[in-house]
């Protein structure tokens, strides 16, 4: 039997989705079973924003750590200490390079190097943070530039001379090799702070005050958030400085990987010196790694770009 005119036939759907047979199941039943037809599916993927073609995510949901990241320089590092140990192993060590191996000295070098590393850099931030943002108050922003040529002071003047400075006044010790590190890493960090409070928008600034937010307010939940990838490239760039200065704090007698090192240049003693190379760089590898994946994860969501 054949449709009137003007009218189509039981179960036609237009091609374009204006019309349905039952506009009541549209409102109700539709609601319940989304996914029974076009118009359930339609609505039950409503708002949600397709990601680049082939990517099969939405576009908001790109993984900030990526599988390379987390893969290829641990795998680079691994195989760089196997090759170092299978040499090692086949190295014809003499009684001074053994003495000098022996009894654990290798990890108490080791455990004394990232103790070294890890409390300089402690120090590090809470001197250079609250100081960097104490210099970006009205009050205390004439203050700025000599507070940073001092920093800068500590970094342009060589470690070595540095720590034997600090020997002469507070005697052979790891305090006087902490101190040398501290300020030797102070710079990257104060400079990254004030550079990147003073990079805030001040339309944004004097927004967040119009609405009622006390200054600490707007220093905590807005100039600091806008500024933390910047102080995290200071922090960064410190950890790597305090691996390697940490080498130096052997001539203050504070330990760590330098102790291997020198022993191996002092007495000519190879596999002793590139063990110690090798853990030193390895490990300024692996501070690097850590700090770029708590760059990526610590990084406020408002200010990534996307893809």
């Amino acid at each position: 039997m054949s449709a009137s005119p003007g009218r189509r036939p039981e179960g036609e759907y237009e091609a374009r989705g204006l019309a349905s047979r039952d506009e009541g199941r549209d409102h109700g039943d539709a609601r319940d079973d989304g996914d029974d037809g076009p118009r359930g599916r339609g609505r039950a993927t409503r708002g949600a924003r397709p990601g680049p073609p082939g990517s099969g995510t939405p576009a908001g949901s790109v993984p900030r750590v990526t599988w390379q990241r987390l893969t290829f320089l641990p795998a680079a590092l691994v195989a760089l200490l196997l090759a170092t140990w299978l040499w090692f192993v086949q190295a014809d060590l003499d009684p001074l390079s053994r003495n000098a191996l022996s009894d654990g000295q290798v990890s108490k070098a080791l455990w004394q190097h990232i103790a070294l590393t890890v409390i300089s850099t402690f120090f590090v931030l809470i001197i250079a943070i609250p100081l960097g943002i104490l210099l970006t108050r009205p009050a205390f922003r004439r203050a700025a530039p000599a507070a940073t040529a001092f920093a800068n002071m500590g970094q342009a003047t060589p470690a070595i001379g540095l720590l034997a400075l600090l020997v002469i006044w507070l005697g052979i010790g790891r305090r006087a090799a902490l101190i040398g590190i501290i300020a030797y890493a102070v710079l990257p960090v104060l400079s990254n702070t004030v550079a990147g409070l003073r990079a805030n928008d001040p339309t944004v600034l004097e927004a967040a005050r119009g609405i009622g937010m006390s200054p600490l307010g707007v220093l905590t939940r807005v100039e600091l958030p806008l500024a933390v990838p910047l102080i995290l490239a200071g922090v960064r760039t410190a950890l790597v400085l305090n691996v390697g200065t940490a080498t130096l704090a052997t001539f203050g007698g504070g330990g760590g990987l330098g102790v291997l090192i020198t022993t191996g240049i002092t007495s000519q003693r190879m596999p002793v010196l590139v063990l110690g190379s090798v853990l030193t760089v390895a490990l300024a590898l692996l501070v690097d790694w850590l700090a770029s994946l708590a760059e990526l994860l610590l990084r406020p969501r408002g200010l990534e770009t996307g893809p």
